[in-house]
């Protein structure tokens, strides 16, 4: 008697291979049969009609706190992702003493745009060293299972208390107890480590995150931790624009990776100050690996794009001083506020305030890279629909055309804003990145960005856009489904999962391809202390599949919760 059998699916295995007709047997949380099953089950899935995949493995995500305070970790979960790997960009809430908190806090509502008041009530805080912070997980059931890597700048604030957070040089004792720190992470079943060198990545006030110049000797003392240990993986976002010195940037990381002597991934992304330094990267890339390193680079199927609104955390008027006096009314009271004639002039007659210098907020008066969001939502938008094309053709101000499109739909409308990957207006930079055969696809950013960012629905964009409505320059489902699955999870060490096969881990989806559907962003607000969040739902997942048990209905989810903390590297089935 099998557990679980799902019957007359077209089996999409992993492999890249040609899709095929087969039932897939599980027993005990594992695939035991694929092919004509005729043994009886507790429970049959008929699938005729529909795809069958291996669950999906987003390699790029921040539910580090999430982890915590929820059993659920949607949106990922929304959108067939069975396994979640956190701790990216080197933040996170361990280490952390309890006199470092409030450093965590800013350093996460900067980099990662959670509230405060989110994580103040959402963490339990029932742990210091990052060893327990993964039995805090692995105490908590979830719907889908979780692995987590090591950040850097908590561990250095944790080494190093206020010299860290101020960017100060390690000295020896401080890299010798960050080796012990991060090869005790490694033999406990953290899956690698995570840095970040990124201008953009910023505190709450402003300051540059405490990783984002540290030393050679620092990173590399850090290296021969994880190589003492023999396991994990490295992950890095390098600076990647206008004015850098690629080539060096690239030259750090890979010292790094030399010394761990270990696999490892950085981010990717055609910016539109440097449009043309991501072949650059990738030429580095290649000849990395024909050194004898494990190198990829990680990119998003589709543009890096910010959503602004009246209800998310940025939009154009945020910072302008009339607009600021009525900020913190409720939304129905700002929108009726807004549509008064003489509020509507002040605001627009405004300038963003002096004093305020983020980098993110120079973006606000990009309308060029702005879009309405849509319905259904469109990620590769024809230039003549931008916010600056609007305005041109209407004789108005972008200002003008944008301040409207806010208050529709009683203030709800969503804005896209093409950071990265649009230079051209189109996605074609993105399929060239994604047809090299060193990157991996990720970048969703799951479990953080509440407020600005909902690309972790990216699973079902590429399955939509690129396996079926794109006009040209399709991917086939097959090498979609590989990109989704056992690419990203052999990438982390993950050899258990990411193939349909007897003895693989029975996480799996069955889709409705022909109904597959992404949904528009919406703003739920049911994080911690009644915070929001923006979440992207989907139709078209008939079933998600975790360890054998059904998590997902018809988008629905169920009671159950067989998701668990993956510690560590995970062997190829026997």
């Amino acid at each position: 008697m099998l557990d679980l059998v799902i019957r007359n699916g077209l089996v999409v295995d992993g492999s890249g291979g040609q899709p095929f007709a087969a039932d897939v047997g599980i027993r005990d949380g594992i695939i035991v049969e694929v092919g004509r099953i005729t043994a009886d089950a507790v429970e049959e899935i008929d699938a005729r009609g529909h795809i069958v995949t291996p669950g999906f493995v987003d390699i790029h995500t921040h539910y580090d706190g999430q982890v915590i305070w929820d059993t659920h970790l949607r949106a990922s979960s929304a959108h067939g992702v069975t396994t979640v790997v956190t701790g990216n960009c080197g933040v996170g809430f361990a280490p952390c003493r309890a006199t470092d908190r409030e450093r965590m806090y800013a350093l996460m509502e900067g980099v990662e745009d959670i509230p405060e008041v989110v994580m103040a009530k959402g963490l339990t805080w029932e742990w210091e060293s990052f060893p327990e912070y993964l039995d805090a997980i692995e105490r908590r059931p979830h719907d889908i299972d979780v692995a987590a890597m090591l950040p850097h700048s908590p561990m250095r604030v944790y080494v190093m208390g206020e010299r860290g957070a101020n960017r100060e040089p390690a000295t020896d004792d401080d890299m010798a107890r960050m080796k012990d720190i991060t090869r005790e992470a490694m033999e406990v079943g953290a899956l690698g480590f995570g840095t970040s060198r990124l201008i953009l990545h910023r505190t709450r006030e402003g300051s540059l995150i405490p990783s984002y110049d540290a030393g050679a000797m620092e990173l590399n003392a850090i290296m021969s931790g994880i190589r003492e240990s023999g396991r994990g993986v490295v992950q890095a976002v390098l600076n990647l624009g206008a004015g850098v010195d690629f080539d060096k940037e690239f030259g750090v990381f890979t010292d790094m990776v030399t010394n761990a002597e270990r696999p490892a991934s950085y981010s990717l992304a055609q910016t539109w100050d440097a449009p043309d330094l991501w072949k650059r990267a990738l030429e580095l890339t290649e000849e990395a690996n024909d050194k004898g390193l494990e190198v990829r680079a990680q990119v998003i199927g589709r543009p890096t794009g910010l959503l602004y609104g009246l209800d998310l955390s940025f939009h154009p008027f945020c910072r302008h001083p009339s607009y600021m006096e009525i900020a913190d009314l409720p939304l129905a009271e700002r929108v009726a506020r807004m549509r008064a004639p003489q509020l509507r002039e002040r605001i627009l007659a405004d300038e963003q305030r002096a004093d305020d210098d983020f980098p993110l907020l120079a973006l606000l008066n990009r309308f060029e890279w702005m879009f309405p969001m849509g319905d259904p939502p469109i990620y590769e938008p024809a230039p003549e629909l931008s916010i600056a094309a609007q305005a041109q053709a209407q004789g108005r101000t972008p200002y003008e055309v944008v301040y409207d499109l806010l208050l529709e739909d009683d203030g709800q409308a969503i804005i896209f804003q093409a950071v990265a990957n649009y230079v051209e207006g189109n996605l074609n930079v993105v399929r060239e990145m994604l047809s090299n055969r060193h990157t991996l696809l990720g970048l969703g950013d799951g479990g953080a960005h509440y407020g600005v960012i909902s690309d972790s629905s990216y699973p079902t964009f590429m399955l939509t856009y690129w396996g079926r409505d794109r006009k040209d320059s399709v991917l086939s489902v097959q090498e979609i489904v590989r990109k989704l699955t056992a690419d990203p999870a052999h990438a982390v060490g993950l050899h258990d999962r990411g193939h349909i096969a007897a003895g693989y881990k029975a996480d799996l989806n069955v889709i409705d391809f022909d109904k597959l559907r992404l949904a528009p962003p919406q703003v739920h607000h049911d994080l911690p202390a009644g915070g929001k969040r923006l979440m992207q739902g989907a139709r078209g997942f008939r079933a998600t599949i975790v360890s054998g048990v059904i998590i997902q209905r018809d988008g629905e989810a169920t009671d159950a919760l067989p998701g668990r903390l993956v510690r560590g590297a995970q062997p190829v089935p026997a």
